[in-house]
């Protein structure tokens, strides 16, 4: 994986708190110059944003730009990578945009395989985050 351009990645916070995430995937997304523009400049927030297979394609949904909202952009994956994740959406998981990386001639977009968690689960990641925190804060 190539290195990002220094604090222009744009990462969705909510996902590590609403999913437990697993197979990480790096995908391409098709795109115009002002998209681009947009993402480099830091004005994309993957929040609300998810993941759908239409067609045997992979589309991110509700990705806002700027202050347009709710775009469709096609994602670019290997026949197999959609067909893994085509699995894994029929057998119940959500596919969850994690991060846009903003490399030096491309945009990538980093895509995990999530199971969505119970609220008794959140609590609990609320209260290690607040006990790692602690704990730091004494050393």
């Amino acid at each position: 994986m190539k290195k990002p351009v220094k604090n222009q990645t744009v990462v969705n916070r909510r996902a590590r708190y609403d999913y437990n995430l697993s197979d990480k995937l790096e995908v391409g997304m098709v795109l115009t110059g002002p998209q681009v523009r947009l993402i480099r400049d830091r004005h994309a927030q993957l929040k609300g944003a998810y993941v759908t297979l239409r067609r045997g394609e992979l589309w991110l949904l509700g990705l806002t730009l700027g202050t347009e909202t709710e775009q469709d952009i096609k994602l670019l994956a290997t026949k197999k990578q959609i067909a893994s994740l085509d699995r894994a959406k029929q057998q119940g998981s959500t596919i969850v945009p994690v991060e846009l990386l903003p490399l030096k001639r491309h945009i990538k977009l980093i895509i995990a395989v999530g199971e969505g968690k119970k609220k008794y689960d959140k609590r609990q990641t609320i209260k290690n985050r607040d006990l790692d925190r602690e704990s730091r804060r004494f050393r």
